[in-house]
This record gives structure tokens, sequence and C-alpha cells, in this order.
């Protein structure tokens, strides 16, 4: 079990009534907490969750309509969706509790200061390397939509400017990542058709692929809901159609591919994680059609070109700067 379910386990006494559980771990909480709900925002946590307790979590960037008497908040990673949660949740518990939980190394205690806007926050428990928090809700804020906090930027490219909506909590949140960067500089003669942009984050590749190539069919895929409505809203910034997904890992993604662009994911929270990169290399060859190409960018110390090869029979490095290597394989 995850250990910050542990510790809430712990005072398994204070959540005996209707509680959301916010960030949910795909674990075992929600059958220790019978009158619990969950909500994430993660579709592999979603598809585990509602495979065992289905009915009772929740996907989506929104807080679910479901009737709660307190809430417990899993820290996220990212401050600006930390500081989003914890006011849609308040918004709907004024004068009743709301908890915070987190790992040490996660920042816990700094984000504990958070709770101060809602009342007088206190320390319930510390174990397993994390922290509960609690605070009764006496100055409950005002719902903020969740638009209001995007980060809009301009990306000057070759055939124009585009425009680029970030949501908290999205990889690179407000800012170009410089393997992104790097990668948008060889997006040159790519196959045209149905194109993949696989852990899309806002839709920086697809939204310039679909614009350099407007008969390709483009679709993004990512695990994160906030990263959905982030793609989302940077294609209708610039007049794009695409279709815009959530699943977890490529095994979500279509077949029948001319081509996969990607900045591929290795961070889940705190914690690093290669499943979904790999995954993604791995079965490159199934989702794409003879004669179909990847191009991806990745760290430099990562050894993908291997992986690659085993699952395309070939690899090439494009270009190397700024600790980024582009590889490009094709399936024969």
């Amino acid at each position: 079990m995850d250990p910050r379910s542990e510790v809430l386990l712990r005072q398994a006494d204070l959540f005996q009534g209707p509680l959301l559980l916010a960030g949910a771990p795909a674990d075992d909480l929600l059958g220790q907490l019978p009158k619990a709900h969950g909500w994430t925002w993660h579709a592999g946590d979603q598809a585990m969750l509602d495979s065992r307790f289905a009915g009772r979590s929740h996907y989506g960037v929104e807080a679910p309509p479901v009737a709660f008497e307190a809430a417990v908040l899993f820290l996220p990673k990212s401050r600006e969706l930390a500081a989003y949660l914890l006011n849609a949740l308040a918004s709907r518990l004024g004068g009743r509790e709301l908890y915070l939980v987190g790992e040490k190394r996660g920042g816990i205690e700094g984000a504990a200061k958070q709770l101060q806007a809602f009342g007088k926050p206190r320390k319930l428990d510390s174990a397993r390397h994390c922290q509960l928090w609690q605070v009764t809700v006496e100055h409950a804020p005002e719902a903020k939509p969740l638009e209001s906090l995007a980060e809009r930027f301009t990306l000057d490219l070759e055939d124009g400017p585009l425009q680029v909506v970030s949501l908290p909590g999205v990889f690179s949140h407000g800012r170009l990542d410089r393997g992104t960067a790097l990668l948008l500089k060889h997006l040159d003669n790519l196959p045209v058709g149905h194109v993949l942009d696989f852990g899309c984050g806002a839709g920086v590749l697809g939204a310039t692929v679909k614009r350099r190539y407007p008969p390709s069919q483009v679709t993004l895929l990512d695990v994160d809901a906030f990263a959905v409505a982030a793609s989302r809203l940077t294609l209708a910034a610039n007049q794009l159609e695409g279709q815009v997904i959530s699943g977890d890992g490529i095994d979500a993604a279509p077949g029948d591919l001319s081509l996969i662009l990607s900045n591929p994911p290795f961070h889940t929270g705190v914690h690093t994680n290669y499943q979904a990169s790999e995954n993604l290399l791995k079965k490159s060859g199934e989702h794409l059609r003879k004669g179909g190409e990847m191009r991806l960018v990745a760290n430099s110390f990562l050894r993908y070109q291997p992986l690659i090869e085993g699952a395309l029979g070939n690899c090439q490095t494009c270009a190397e700067a700024d600790g980024f290597r582009i590889y490009r394989a094709t399936r024969g």
C-alpha cells in the first residue's frame, strides 16, 4: 500500500464518513474506507481503481459532483497544481475538514503552509516518511475556473507564431522545455498521414505538426487529465483540429500510424519511472504502419537506441545538443 495511505489509516477513525480522496493512489485505500470516493487525474490509476471499485473513482480536472463531508489531498509534485486543488476542495468544505498528506521529500511541510489561507492548520501525524495535516475550513474561497490559471505563451516558429496554453501540473508548465525545443527544429520531411503526439503535455508537437502538415490527422495522447485539457486549449487557440485522448501509455494509442512523435515522459510525481517510455519504444512497431516513422527526443544519458533498434530494427541519431538526442526510426 502507498505509504501516504498507510498514514491515513493510522487515523482511520477520522475518515469514516463521506470522504473525497483527491489524487487517490491506485491501492486498497478505497477498500479500507467504504464511504470514500476517489478523484484522480491519472488515466492509469483511474483504470485500476475503477476495475476494483466501480463507480467510486472519478477522473478529470474538476472535483466530481459527489457529496463529501471531508476531503484529503494527496500532495502532487506541482505547487501550482496543489494550490488549484486545495482551492477547489476548500470551496466546497466551509466549516468542515480538509486534509493534506504527502511525502517529506515531496515538500509536504512547505505545502502545508498553503492551508493557512483557509484556517489554522495542524500536523496530525508523521510516519512512513510522510506527514498528515488538517485544517478546518473557516474561510471557504470561491472556486477558481481552471482556465483562469492557464499560462499562455507564444513560440516563434518558422511558419509563424504558435500560441501555447499550459495548465497547472502539466509538464514544463508555462515554458518550452529544451528537449521539445530541439525536436521542433527537426520536424522536416515527416510522413503525412495519421500522427500521434505521445505524452502530449500542452500539445506543442501535435499543434505544430497539424499546422505544418494540414492533411495529416493528428491524435494527441497523455495519461494526465490536465495535459489533455491543455492540449485541447492549445489546439483551439490556434484554430487547429485534432483528437485529444487520455490513456495510460502506448497501449491506448490507435494503430496504423504514419508517425509517432514524442518527448517521452519519465517522471511520476517525485519518483523516476521509465515504464511508459520503454513501453512506447518496445511496442512502437505494433502501432506504426509499414514504412511509418518514430521520431523522438530524449536525454542523452538514456539508453533508448538499443530499445528502438530491438523494436524497429533500425535507429539513427539525427541531432544532439543541450544534453538531448533526436532519434529517428522506420518500421520496415
